[in-house]
């Protein structure tokens, strides 16, 4: 196969008019960072704000992408262009991410798009690629795009917590519950998912929720506009509560315009956005500083001369004063 040698615009372009290979093209770039995924940025900004971002996770095991390889095959039938974001950890040995679901899931579904993107082992590079590559699948005309990660860690709820409608996947007989309310899941999501509901545990896990979420209510953290997320028994592997999955996220996206909260998790989205790209500039000039100019205070601060909070502020006001 002969070399692509458009320019990003061409891709663009040709991304926007349906060719699926100009969009891996430029996917692949988002996840490599740099100046050309700046300018995949702003092309794709005049052309984004239409797609609904869904956002699931959930432990290994639940039942995830079998999920959403079912919901994504309702979709398609029923006319629609979703787009997934499979978030995956990295593998140890190669870096790369763990391919085998989404694989099966795309032979099913030839209308959509799924790609993987592996987290490699750090959430830094992730807080700029997820959203950067929402913005490009829904600039596409993906509609809804949806991300999916793996586990219930800090990464899980950053990311879930930026879509506009949360969905949290569990399973029996894992404890999910008491763990998601530990890493935080609770707070952000909008719907709950009892999947392998014809387990036994099925409506203890239920139970538990419903508990947790009355706490919520108690302590004040429920919602303030009067949404309590619901929670579906559903049993993915056989289709089993799919069609109710899908009605409750467009259920919670119906609430969110009457509320006007759909603008505020846009702001909430950009925010987090732009303080993960802030935080990227600052942390690499403070990088080339200690290795530059300030590579005096760091040895000073190495050898005991100074505290390293002293050599922290002075590297601070040198830090400022250069970006000025």
């Amino acid at each position: 196969m002969a070399k692509d040698t458009r320019s990003i615009d061409e891709l663009y372009a040709a991304a926007r008019g349906g060719e699926r290979r100009a969009l891996g093209r430029l996917l692949t770039m988002v996840e490599r960072g740099g100046p050309n995924a700046d300018a995949v940025s702003e092309l794709a900004h005049a052309d984004a704000g239409n797609a609904h971002i869904v956002g699931i996770t959930g432990s290994p095991g639940a039942g995830k992408s079998t999920l959403v390889g079912e919901l994504v095959a309702d979709l398609v039938e029923a006319g629609q262009q979703p787009a997934v974001l499979a978030v995956d950890p990295s593998s140890p040995l190669t870096g790369g991410a763990i391919l085998g679901d989404r694989i099966r899931m795309e032979d099913r579904n030839a209308n959509a798009f799924i790609r993987s993107m592996a987290t490699r082992g750090h959430s830094g590079g992730l807080a700029l690629a997820v959203p950067l590559a929402v913005r490009l699948f829904d600039a596409c005309g993906y509609n809804p795009v949806i991300i999916e990660t793996v586990g219930v860690g800090q990464v899980e709820v950053d990311v879930v917590g930026a879509a506009d409608t949360a969905v949290v996947v569990m399973t029996p007989g894992m404890g999910d519950a008491v763990q998601a309310n530990k890493a935080g899941l609770l707070e952000v999501a909008d719907v709950f998912v009892v999947n392998k509901a014809d387990r036994p545990g099925a409506n203890d896990v239920r139970r538990d929720l419903d508990l947790m979420l009355d706490l919520s209510h108690m302590t004040g953290q429920e919602s303030a506009h009067g949404y309590r997320p619901p929670i579906v028994m559903a049993s993915a592997i056989n289709g089993d509560g799919n069609d109710e999955v899908w009605a409750t996220v467009i259920a919670h996206r119906q609430h969110l315009a009457d509320t006007g909260q759909q603008e505020v998790r846009h702001q909430h989205r950009i925010r987090t956005e732009v303080r993960a790209r802030l935080a990227q500039a600052l942390s690499e000039s403070a990088e080339s500083l200690m290795d530059g100019d300030g590579a005096d205070q760091l040895r000073r601060a190495e050898s005991a001369q100074i505290s390293p909070n002293q050599a922290t502020n002075e590297l601070l006001v040198q830090l400022l004063k250069d970006q000025s």
